[in-house]
């Protein structure tokens, strides 16, 4: 059996306590080897709870010769700066979503991977659960038929005051933060080659950031993806597939919660059914996904490239959904 894959904590962020390294405690194959943040206590606090040796600074933390890989939860726009720092220290990534905020910085992040030899991963949980799983199958079954439309939102009130979702300088806004779930969601569920045929960003003056928006997708095939996300707003995770032969949806897709059992609505025909799915962790499950890339990764090699060269896709929709939003 492999050693555990040691691992170090960059930037102690709010999802990596209330849901990651709890996770990875109980994952096997992997060990917290190290904590690193700019605050003594904080690392000193995180060590405490969930192990690994608390350090001071980020860069002690990559120029350990006993960490082998590195979970990075940090602000956004500090995600594409620290992860090439530690892919050219050698260090496997595992970075939270998203991994850049434009296509030009993500085709060099993935490609400086690929030089190296390195496993570079962004953090979207919900690919990794037993609900995608599902939907694939029925996909690639023909349930639905002809897929002809995607519509799809994730939305959540507003944040507390000094959320770093408020700061355009740490890569705030709906877009970034929530945004890019429902448009990862189109990717996979219309495979690539996506163009975004119109955009608005409605933008806070008092914060500086996005706080909500929508987007219309077309596909090579002339399918179509509406998506809506948002930080002012009632809270949703959901989407919607409409084919020619059926339709399926499903609530609670992006954030679902470790004990909740999820249902797919499926429609085919004038036929409901309800597919009851079991309870899953899909924290644990990219996680594991993750250490299997790195000790055995001719096991998830397929799954390894799809992946990327979705999120390569996804940071240039950025681009383009910006771009499309300033638009006269």
């Amino acid at each position: 059996m492999p050693a555990p894959l040691r691992l170090g904590l960059l930037g102690c962020g709010d999802i990596a306590e209330r849901r990651t390294l709890p996770a990875l405690l109980r994952t096997p194959g992997l060990e917290l080897a190290a904590v690193a943040s700019r605050d003594p206590g904080r690392a000193a606090s995180f060590a405490a709870r969930f192990g690994g040796a608390p350090l001071s600074s980020y860069e002690e933390l990559l120029a350990d010769d006993g960490t082998e890989a590195v979970y990075l939860c940090l602000p956004t726009m500090l995600h594409a700066v620290w992860a090439e720092r530690a892919l050219l220290a050698g260090k496997h990534v595992l970075v939270e979503k998203p991994l850049a905020a434009g296509g030009a910085d993500a085709r060099r992040l993935f490609t400086l991977a690929g030089q190296r030899g390195l496993v570079l991963l962004e953090n979207f949980m919900f690919l990794h659960h037993g609900t995608q799983r599902k939907v694939t199958e029925l996909l690639a079954a023909g349930t639905l038929g002809e897929v002809r439309a995607v519509s799809a939102a994730f939305t959540i009130p507003p944040r507390p005051e000094g959320d770093t979702r408020y700061d355009p300088a740490l890569g705030g806004g709906a877009l970034l933060d929530n945004g890019v779930y429902p448009l990862r969601a189109a990717l996979r569920l219309l495979g690539g080659g996506l163009t975004v045929a119109g955009a608005v960003l409605r933008r806070s003056d008092r914060h500086g950031v996005d706080t909500g928006g929508a987007v219309l997708l077309t596909a090579p095939s002339g399918a179509t993806a509406q998506i809506r996300f948002g930080m002012e707003h009632h809270y949703r995770s959901w989407y919607e597939i409409q084919g020619s032969a059926g339709t399926l949806a499903v609530e609670h897709v992006y954030t679902t919660a470790p004990g909740h059992c999820p249902v797919l609505q499926l429609t085919v025909g004038t036929e409901h059914t309800a597919i009851r799915l079991p309870a899953e962790d899909h924290f644990e499950a990219v996680l594991r996904f993750f250490a299997t890339a790195v000790r055995e990764r001719e096991r998830v090699e397929p799954g390894l490239l799809l992946l990327g060269e979705e999120s390569r896709q996804q940071a240039g929709l950025l681009d383009a959904v910006r771009a499309a939003a300033q638009a006269p």
